[in-house]
């Protein structure tokens, strides 16, 4: 009852896509000047987020975006502008206000949705769930979510003892890189959405 190359193949996709190693560091940044209880809840809430996402497109993915008349393209687009825009952000320092931030759950946005739970990631949990036609492909497939999401809480959970290394002035330098990470990951997402529309048409 469960398919060992559907699970890891998928989780690969996820692990590539998501980039549990990657999102540390925005992770830090989004959620410094907080209480380490606090940064610990909002982890897991960006987790949820994601899976919550992830599930409900997992689902019913191509019924949404048909009814809504969103293409796969435009998911991608519109997530790299928002995605952008918070780069943008971190690069010239407003995040570091804390009235800007400080009743902002980023757990939410952008962490759980457009980050973790990007475009890329529900059209591969999309196609994956479409092509799982049995119930071991289908169990495989779920486990696989399940399992990149558990890592993905652990790693932002135990990125927190990095702040403890680094201190205030590391945690800035840190939101700066991820500034830069955050703003070249935006623009490609724009430039494959953009891409995919040229080919369509």
């Amino acid at each position: 009852m469960f398919d060992v190359a559907v699970f890891g193949s998928l989780f690969l996709t996820l692990f590539v896509i998501m980039d549990p190693p990657g999102i540390t560091p925005i992770f830090l940044a989004l959620t410094s000047g907080r209480p380490a209880k606090v940064q610990k809840r909002m982890a897991f809430q960006a987790v949820c987020v994601a899976g919550g996402v992830i599930t409900v497109f997992g689902l019913l993915g191509h019924q949404i975006l048909d009814y809504l008349h969103v293409s796969v393209p435009a998911l991608m687009i519109a997530g790299g502008l928002l995605l952008l825009l918070i780069a943008l952000d971190l690069l010239t320092g407003k995040t570091d206000e804390p009235k800007q931030t400080k009743d902002v759950n980023v757990a939410l946005v952008p962490l759980g949705m457009p980050l973790l739970a990007g475009p890329g990631a529900i059209v591969s949990v999309i196609l994956a769930v479409q092509k799982a036609d049995g119930v071991a492909t289908q169990v495989s497939v779920w486990m696989a979510i399940l399992a990149i999401h558990v890592v993905l809480w652990l790693v932002m959970r135990y990125s927190l003892l990095i702040i403890r290394v680094i201190k205030d002035g590391g945690v800035v330098l840190v939101t700066r890189l991820a500034g830069m990470m955050l703003s070249a990951i935006a623009v490609q997402q724009i430039i494959n959405g953009v891409t995919q529309v040229i080919r369509a048409s």
